[in-house]
């Protein structure tokens, strides 16, 4: 091959090798083109992602807090359409002249109260009366005599009762937001229904003066009901005869309708709107000017709402307490109710979205001059009972009462009062119903019997925010007491299982020959940790005094034994020198020879003497010491339960019921880890907390936990085999359930 061709053959291979080196380059760009729109596809889908995840989550949370978007879209016409709207009608109707009735409580004539309640009502009067006495209102006549401004009095009343509500409202908003509502779960179900019991007694009380058209004196505070039975009692030989009969025909009427909507209730296709007829019937009859003179009517209603103005925060400080119990009353009736009736038609309350709601309410009603509201116990009943089933009938009732406010206000006001307090009367059945719930609790639970009488008598009697609290701490105590005193018992197994049950309650279960398995029925601190300590010991069979005496001397010896071993330590060295020293003077003849052939009896200086076979220092065994030990220690426990529990040699507990460890048990539990007993561990977290206290040691480490006691008892029944004479004990770990 000449020159040329070769000039060509490498010009040939550099061209390739160029054409190599671009094509690569070109697929490493394509690749890294490729890599780059993979990873702006990774990041397009993770903020596709993210911005779905925050969709989700504002959806949950808008459907959270505004649950009408849930549940409007999937409303049934056909099957609530008919009872929701004759509900919601029966309601409104009912909303005005009620709540001006609940209004004369509180001497607020001009506001606008859409659902009072009646306790409330009295709690918010009794502000009002306080910061705003008749005294405080009392002018000169012309011609001398005493008058009140009644009109100034009026307004600063109102002042005082917006200024409540706003900051009741408030209260309830905040308390909502801070997750108030837990609360619920210590309102148990015979505390609610003896509660509800307790307040429809004082709605049924504040109604009969409407009834017989008497005027009694107003009480408030503890025995308020009693003193104003005592004052109805007085008057009722001034008993208004016509309002009587215009009760008693409301009270017929209405109870026969009930009674058949209740009987016929699978043949009706809606129930009788018995409360709108009697409405609309007796206001006609007053309208026509038919009724006897001398009735009282629902009287003059305001038309039209009244413009929004911010309440005097001046009277905060004033009515800070008043508020804040007006706020938890509210609450707790509200609350009340709703589990009532969750209850009865199986769905869920949402406590804190309740509470929420409410002091929302509150809040803007205290600008428009609104006093508080709540759940109003005897129209949740009117909805109930003509065929509400759903928030449609509210719709339709807070539709009903903003026209009569604006417009219909007058046609309701020549409504006589006895016959709303005849609705009441009626609809309040159901509540009263719920004293059946005593020969129950009777046979189920006495205690759960005296929870609801002891709430149902401190509702009626201290009224309903001192009967509420004192409720609930004496259910709080209830369970209390129950926990101090639980059952205690031996566990046996079951053959042929590995289910371990109470010996004395179970005959199929029989105990272990040499293993006690005790357990509590509650879980242990502080107010019952003496008492399981004290019955384990019972039940175990132990000794105390006796172990606690071998324990000491034992410690003791113990100590002495260490106290030698260090000084052998120290002449240790001392010691094997001299007999070295010895054995070689004996090899160059210049030995001391003592009595005896087969020892050798060597002194220093110091008068240390050793005997040894050989070479062999027997002065220090620590093998030796360490089997004494342990035989002294099998001898400590077996001593101490000498003619109780002879045959025991383990013991276990059960901690199952054992949720959390407070400093009071942990001390006892290592007091009784002091006495050579078990213990079982129901969960991780006891197990954490137990870490935390210090409790594991050299002596008690976690190879002592097990799954289950059937592994415990199969660990002592292998441990005892290998070492009959020593005595076991087992650390049980019980998985939750």
């Amino acid at each position: 091959m000449n020159r040329t061709d070769m000039g060509v053959s490498d010009h040939a291979g550099a061209t390739v090798c160029v054409e190599r080196i671009i094509l690569d380059e070109l697929k490493l760009d394509e690749v890294a083109q490729r890599q780059t729109e993979i990873q702006r596809s990774s990041i397009k889908e993770k903020i596709c992602d993210s911005v779905r995840c925050s969709v989700g989550q504002w959806k949950i949370w808008i459907l959270k807090w505004i649950p009408l978007l849930s549940w409007i879209p999937q409303y049934s016409v056909r099957e609530n359409g008919l009872g929701d709207l004759v509900s919601g009608v029966s309601v409104g109707i009912m909303h005005l002249p009620q709540g001006c009735l609940h209004s004369m409580k509180t001497d607020l004539r001009s506001l606008n109260v859409p659902g009072t309640f009646a306790v409330i009502s009295i709690m918010i009067g009794s502000v009002s009366e306080r910061l705003a006495p008749d005294d405080h209102f009392l002018t000169n006549g012309t011609n001398g005599s005493v008058v009140m401004d009644t009109e100034a009095r009026d307004v600063q009343r109102v002042k005082v009762a917006a200024a409540t509500t706003l900051l009741c409202g408030i209260f309830q908003v905040l308390l909502g937001l801070v997750r108030f509502g837990f609360v619920v779960t210590y309102l148990s179900e015979p505390l609610v229904r003896g509660y509800t019991t307790g307040a429809a007694t004082h709605v049924i009380t504040s109604q009969l003066k409407y009834m017989f058209g008497v005027s009694p004196r107003r009480f408030s505070g503890p025995l308020q009901l009693i003193y104003t039975l005592v004052e109805l009692g007085r008057l009722l030989p001034q008993t208004h005869i016509a309002t009587l009969l215009i009760s008693l025909v409301a009270l017929t009427a209405l109870i026969i309708v009930k009674e058949i909507n209740s009987c016929y209730s699978h043949r009706l296709l809606l129930p009788v709107p018995i409360e709108l007829m009697v409405v609309s019937s007796y206001t006609c009859t007053m309208f026509l000017q038919i009724a006897v003179n001398g009735v009282d009517v629902v009287g003059e209603i305001p038309s039209g709402l009244v413009p929004p103005r911010v309440p005097e925060v001046g009277f905060f400080s004033s009515v800070v307490g008043d508020a804040f119990a007006v706020a938890v009353v509210g609450y707790a009736i509200s609350i009340s109710l709703g589990k009532t009736f969750a209850l009865k038609h199986g769905y869920k309350v949402d406590s804190n979205q309740e509470l929420v709601a409410l002091g929302l309410s509150n809040t803007i009603g205290g600008f428009f001059q609104c006093y508080s509201v709540t759940s109003s116990m005897s129209r949740s009943l009117v909805q109930e009972s003509t065929g509400g089933k759903t928030q449609v009938a509210g719709m339709i009732s807070a539709v009903i009462v903003f026209i009569t406010v604006l417009k219909l206000g007058p046609l309701f006001e020549q409504l006589p009062t006895a016959v709303l307090s005849s609705i009441v009367f009626v609809n309040l059945k159901g509540m009263f119903m719920q004293c059946q719930d005593i020969p129950a609790l009777w046979r189920s639970s006495r205690v759960d019997l005296l929870v609801w009488l002891v709430t149902f008598l401190c509702t009626v009697l201290l009224n309903l925010d001192l009967g509420l609290a004192a409720s609930i701490i004496f259910t709080l105590l209830t369970v209390i007491c129950r926990t101090q005193r639980p059952r205690y018992s031996l566990l046996g197994r079951v053959s042929d299982t590995e289910l371990y049950l109470e010996t004395e309650s179970y005959k199929e279960a029989k105990a272990i020959p040499g293993i006690t398995i005790f357990r509590s029925s509650a879980m242990i601190y502080y107010a019952n940790a003496e008492l399981y300590q004290e019955a384990l010991l019972k039940k175990s069979g132990i000794n105390v005094p006796k172990l606690l005496k071998l324990k000491t001397r034992k410690e003791e010896e113990n100590a002495k034994k260490k106290q030698v071993k260090e000084q052998d330590k120290q002449t240790g060295v001392l010691r094997e020198l001299a007999n070295r020293m010895m054995v070689s003077m004996k090899n160059a003849s210049e030995s001391v020879h003592c009595h005896g052939t087969d020892q050798e009896c060597i002194i220093n200086d110091s008068g240390i003497a050793t005997v040894t076979h050989g070479n062999m220092n027997c002065s220090f065994q620590p093998e030796q010491d360490s089997e004494e030990e342990n035989r002294d220690e099998t001898d400590t426990h077996s001593s101490s339960c000498d003619g109780v529990q002879e045959h025991t040699h383990s013991i276990i507990l059960d901690f199952s019921p054992v949720s959390f460890i407070d400093t009071v048990t942990l001390k006892t539990l290592k007091n009784v880890t002091y006495l050579t007993l078990p213990m079982c561990v129901a969960v991780v977290c006891v197990v954490q907390q137990l870490e935390r206290g210090g409790f594991f040691s050299e002596s008690i480490s976690k190879s002592r936990l097990f799954p289950s006691i059937h592994d415990a008892v199969l660990h002592c029944l292998c441990r005892s085999q290998r070492d009959r004479s020593g005595s076991e004990f087992a650390l049980v770990r019980l998985s939750s359930h």
